[in-house]
């Protein structure tokens, strides 16, 4: 029998520890360690190209993460998916949603489900595309409750990433797109909330959008938890503060998440970052992966990192190890550093998840 088939198909929704610092299962005080990976689907596309034509691979990928020990697993929503205009939302992809986390409670995977994407300019709505800041707003938060009430008491559900990587914002530069930003491999990873502060502050314009987007949640699920990507610029910038998990805006959240890639050699910064975003709630590392450092740098992330971080999520590109070791994308450093990656990934799992701090 397999691992997979020896996973218990129930699972008991997390929620935060009484004393703030853990996440732990509804019912339990014993520790929960999110470990696991992000997934777009197949390397180069997204998962909501080919499920419905290709649900197989979808059970594939899920049950080859799950055998390489991860517990969570982040799905990226994108927002064209599930609207077919500014008033109607598409209930087969709604109701395909909802499949998926069935086969994450099948799998033993709690899914972390990120909201509002826009990765491929090709599939931005043009009339999302046009709308001014309270419009857009509005239709987010609308987006975000649909969301939710598709959601709402499913046991795999582990949070609610309000947005990728937002940025206040400012006026697009000439030549870019209006609203994402951040490109990478024909991708669009950030996004903007705002063209024009208007006399706001950074805080003020966070602050305002993230109650927005929570409150909209909480009318149709009152228990997931809620949390917010971000990139920690403390990292770039030394003294840089927090926007989103400033106490004006943190507060809408139950949990901080921030995306670190440590550089090569700078492991140290990327440790320091870490430090600022210690704001009395659990914190996990939901994007890093040795994208610009050596494997034995990334170790030493982890391990620095392990006595402020409560969960950890990487990055599963739909390909298991032996399908990298023959060729597979994307291309690392070194012919085999995706394969080398992931099965460090999977035996430090082993190490980390479970251990009851």
């Amino acid at each position: 029998m397999s691992a997979i088939a020896e996973t218990p198909t129930s699972l008991q929704k997390i929620r935060i520890s009484d004393d703030h610092r853990r996440f732990v299962p509804a019912g339990s005080n014993k520790s929960f360690v999110p470990w696991g990976f992000n997934y777009l689907g197949e390397f180069g596309k997204l998962v909501e190209d080919s499920w419905d034509a290709d649900w197989p691979r979808l059970e594939r990928d899920f049950r080859e993460m799950r055998k390489l020990g991860a517990n969570v697993v982040r799905v990226h929503l994108q927002f064209g998916t599930y609207m077919k205009g500014p008033d109607e939302f598409d209930r087969t992809q709604l109701d395909r949603l909802r499949r998926m986390l069935d086969l994450g409670r099948e799998c033993g995977l709690y899914l972390d489900l990120t909201g509002l994407c826009c990765y491929r300019l090709a599939d931005i709505p043009a009339w999302y595309d046009k709308l001014d800041e309270t419009d857009r707003w509005e239709i987010q938060a609308r987006w975000w409750k649909e969301i939710a009430r598709t959601c709402s008491g499913h046991p795999a559900v582990f949070c609610y990433d309000l947005m990728n990587e937002p940025v206040v914002g400012g006026p697009a530069k000439p030549g870019e797109p209006r609203w994402v930003g951040g490109e990478l491999g024909g991708f669009y990873f950030v996004q903007r909330l705002s063209e024009d502060a208007r006399g706001r502050t950074n805080v003020q314009i966070a602050a305002a959008w993230s109650s927005k987007m929570t409150e909209a949640i909480r009318q149709e699920d009152p228990q997931t938890l809620i949390t917010v990507g971000v990139i920690p610029w403390a990292q770039i910038w030394p003294n840089a503060k927090p926007v989103f998990y400033s106490p004006e805006a943190g507060k809408h959240f139950d949990f901080v998440s921030i995306h670190v890639y440590p550089g090569k050699g700078e492991v140290d910064r990327a440790l320091a970052a870490l430090m600022v975003y210690e704001v009395g709630k659990p914190l996990v590392v939901e994007e890093t992966f040795p994208l610009n450092c050596t494997l034995d740098e990334m170790n030493q992330f982890v391990e620095g990192g392990r006595d402020r971080v409560d969960g950890w999520v990487s990055h599963y590109f739909g390909s298991t190890i032996d399908e990298h070791r023959r060729g597979a994308g994307p291309k690392g450093s070194t012919p085999d550093a995706v394969a080398d990656f992931l099965e460090y990934w999977r035996d430090k799992g082993k190490e980390i998840v479970g251990v009851d701090r």
